[in-house]
């Protein structure tokens, strides 16, 4: 958006300088493996963007967001020439001093937390009992903080390192913060069908005042499980880019940039995925809210 500041470019969101606050723009771009791929899933940033603002209304009553607007009329100035590249797919929000800590809740064992646990039988420090399966439910959700990385995966942590890091009152602050926001929308999504087997979170301080940051309990923030379909013993099917992975396995590709294009079966396959968890959790659809899915903004 020229004449606007770039303030951060990530994977998936663009973050722009606006004033004092900053402008969260969630494109329609994918990455897998740690690389961009070519490729943009129609409707993904939207429903990034709209899931988001549901769970921050859904959580208020828990604990305070940066969220100040989503309407584009309510925007600075700057910002109305951009209407058709933003609108319904950015927030305008507050700048807090960002906690330097991917605050993880896993209620269910996967990914790197299953890796681990069959190597040492812990989970960041935290012992497990015996005999667990992958996508096992835990007895009760555990608090695994990780590393913010700017490139490459985040790194797990124990809890004694994320004092060492952050110190210990803000440490106890947001494990609880953590395990309380998941109970509450774990509880909440089971209801409508969805497991959320793990989750991040993102905090920072404002005025004094931890709040929540960034993206919260989205498919790319999250594991989304259909209940129905849910057996452990077994990786399960998911309401993210999961369906993106299992295609690039497929093919003769290194990893390493430049990623692959994805067939067009690919990616209306993926777009699905992610407006039917909009859909289950919300009640609603994008159409509802008057969005446009036809277009991408891939930004790449």
């Amino acid at each position: 958006m020229p004449g606007v500041e770039l303030f951060r470019r990530g994977k998936v969101r663009d973050v722009y300088a606006v004033e004092d606050h900053l402008l969260i723009v969630a494109t329609d771009r994918i990455s897998a493996f740690d690389v961009v791929l070519p490729s943009a899933i129609p409707g993904k940033g939207a429903v990034l963007t709209q899931l988001s603002l549901f769970w921050f209304d859904f959580l208020k009553g828990s604990v305070a967001n940066h969220l100040i607007a989503t309407d584009v009329d309510s925007y600075p100035a700057a910002l109305a020439s951009y209407r058709d590249q933003i609108e319904g797919r950015s927030m305008l929000v507050a700048r807090a001093d960002v906690v330097q800590i991917e605050c993880v809740a896993r209620g269910y064992l996967s990914g790197s937390g299953w890796k681990e646990y069959r190597k040492t039988g812990e989970v960041c420090g935290i012992k497990l009992p015996t005999g667990l399966a992958e996508s096992d439910k835990l007895p009760e959700p555990i608090f695994t903080p990780a590393t913010k990385e700017e490139t490459g995966h985040d790194i797990n942590i124990s809890e004694r390192e994320m004092i060492g890091r952050v110190g210990e009152e803000i440490t106890r602050t947001l494990k609880d913060l953590t395990l309380t926001i998941y109970r509450r929308a774990s509880e909440f999504a089971l209801e409508r069908g969805i497991i959320i087997a793990d989750t991040k979170f993102e905090f920072g301080i404002k005025d004094g005042e931890v709040i929540l940051v960034d993206e919260v309990l989205t498919p790319d923030s999250s594991r989304f499980w259909p209940g129905e379909t849910y057996r452990p013993g077994r990786a399960q099917q998911s309401f993210d880019k999961q369906y993106v992975r299992d295609y690039l396995e497929t093919l003769d590709w290194d990893k390493q940039p430049p990623g692959p294009e994805l067939p067009r079966t690919v990616v209306a396959k993926t777009s699905e995925k992610y407006m039917e968890a909009y859909e289950l959790l919300t009640g609603r659809s994008l159409a509802d809210l008057g969005l446009e899915i036809e277009g991408s903004i891939a930004g790449t």
